[in-house]
């Protein structure tokens, strides 16, 4: 049977002790982010990605977005970090801003979809930082069924999913609006999705550099 604890009220150590083991038995969580609930798993384990695509009924194709609490993950996934990457993270991270970058060869297929990148956001939500903090990196596609609304609160994660899941996290109703904004670093400077951060944010951040976007729509990537 799944367990749904309070993320704000509990004695926080002893909680996010029992999430990192769970994770570590390859076990999916649902967690507030700074728009929706997430599901979180360990996105170096092939059969916990796949978990989560199979809750989520994912289609094939459809890559998975990862969370990270620092910079010094980005080892474990991006096989290079080119210049504009940096200037994007000096300025957005933390912050709600998804970078795909070059993947490693070794990550799980389901992870990238065969895309041969992986799309990373180091987060601002001072509980999701928190919970990274002590768990280390974990998927951050939302808590939803493929093609239904995410999740805003821990009830509605239930009703989508109930006892697939380990443990639901419960941070309170999630302020919803808009996703992240995503720019993929592989080959040319392109705006994949405007999200929190507006276009002419991150052209003027480039622009700083002597760098700037090329025009481009979401072409998968990078998926919630």
């Amino acid at each position: 049977m799944v367990s749904l604890r309070v993320l704000q009220n509990e004695a926080r150590e002893g909680l996010l002790a029992e999430a990192a083991q769970i994770l570590r038995e390859r076990g999916v969580i649902a967690m507030p982010t700074e728009s929706f609930y997430a599901l979180g798993a360990c996105p170096l384990d092939e059969t916990a990605v796949r978990r989560v695509c199979t809750m989520k009924g994912r289609p094939e194709g459809k890559p998975i977005p990862v969370l990270i609490p620092d910079r010094a993950h980005l080892t474990a996934f991006a096989s290079d970090l080119t210049p504009g990457a940096t200037v994007l993270m000096d300025r957005f991270w933390p912050g709600p801003l998804t970078i795909v970058f070059p993947a490693l060869s070794r990550l799980p297929r389901r992870l990238t979809a065969g895309t041969g990148t992986i799309g990373v956001r180091c987060p601002a939500y001072p509980m999701l930082l928190t919970l990274l903090r002590h768990v280390g990196p974990v998927t951050g596609t939302s808590a939803n069924r493929s093609g239904a609304a995410p999740a805003c609160s821990a009830s509605e994660v239930m009703a989508a999913f109930g006892a697939q899941l380990d443990l639901i996290l419960d941070g309170g109703p999630a302020p919803g609006g808009p996703p992240s904004t995503v720019v993929t670093t592989v080959g040319r400077l392109r705006l994949l999705r405007e999200g929190q951060i507006p276009q002419d944010q991150i052209e003027a951040v480039l622009a700083e550099s002597g760098m700037s976007l090329v025009q481009s729509s979401l072409d998968g990537l990078v998926s919630s």
